[in-house]
């Protein structure tokens, strides 16, 4: 495989890796000193971000550098396969905090947008710990890995399957449904719960279903988009940042925000589809003591 790099492909891929499949949220270092981890910049793609036990997963997982610097030996169709397939280059299988299952299910046109990006990147050397699972994981692991399902990417007009193709890609589930050994339970899906710890406290994702008590349903679609443009102002992080105890999430608002209006609207759309769950999120966030 070898993905031709044409301008139109890496602006396409900056638009999906940095806003919403985020891979450069993933693969950079954010600064959780300031509201919601903004990137650090000069550190995008340089990997190091590590996803361990007190995220709930069954082993310390550290996401790897994805500049030139340390992809200048993998092929196209090595990295494809890692993004699609969750096989790395020598072999060996990924846990799925990078969610491959999700984007094994994207459009190949958008994988290669998004290796062409990748490409593009500003080489850093930097060699992050290898990720290790605890007993089972370092078993089941292996079990994982799965050949992709490709699907073509819908028209925008066709809102509620390009909402959810965007929804897939990405992977607004992952951190919106509660977890079991760091997978998701597929019947609780988007009815949020989920717990993150902080530094100063631990963040719980809200329920994103359609229902009217505990979830989304009252909200407009002026409503959905407004809560994602308000982060759109870089000038929201203060200079300062945040003092010990202050409220903190892990969702990367300022990237998501760089999405489109129709995009997120397409997003809006779909999760108006999906089951309704009753599912109060009591406290958004509750500070250690």
């Amino acid at each position: 495989m070898k993905v031709e790099i044409t301008p139109e492909r890496i602006e396409r891929g900056k638009y999906l890796a940095e806003n919403v499949a985020q891979c450069i949220d993933c693969h950079s270092t954010r600064d959780w000193s300031k509201f919601s981890g903004p990137l650090v910049p000069g550190t995008e793609g340089k990997g190091g971000e590590v996803f361990d036990r007190k995220f709930g997963f069954p082993g310390n997982y550290y996401a790897p550098n994805i500049t030139p610097a340390h992809l200048k030996d993998w092929s196209d169709g090595e990295i494809f396969r890692a993004i699609t397939s969750g096989v790395s280059r020598d072999g060996h299988a990924l846990f799925p905090i990078m969610p491959y299952p999700s984007f094994g299910k994207m459009d190949r046109e958008d994988i290669y947008s998004i290796i062409a990006y990748v490409r593009s990147l500003t080489p850093i050397e930097n060699t992050p710990p290898q990720s290790v699972s605890d007993f089972p994981m370092n078993v089941i692991i292996h079990t994982i890995p799965a050949p992709p399902n490709f699907s073509p990417r819908p028209p925008v007009s066709d809102s509620v399957n390009y909402g959810k193709y965007l929804v897939n890609a990405a992977s607004c589930a992952e951190c919106h449904t509660p977890a079991k050994m760091g997978q998701i339970i597929e019947e609780k899906m988007f009815s949020g719960g989920r717990y993150f710890e902080m530094p100063d406290g631990t963040v719980i994702s809200k329920n994103i279903t359609p229902d009217k008590e505990t979830g989304i349903g009252g909200w407009t679609q002026e409503d959905f988009i407004a809560r994602f443009k308000a982060f759109e102002n870089k000038d929201i992080y203060p200079a300062q940042g945040l003092k010990p105890g202050d409220f903190n999430t892990v969702m990367p608002w300022s990237n998501y925000a760089n999405m489109s209006d129709e995009d997120l609207a397409a997003i809006y759309a779909y999760l108006r589809t999906v089951k309704p769950i009753s599912n109060k999120v009591e406290k958004v966030f509750i500070r250690n003591q």
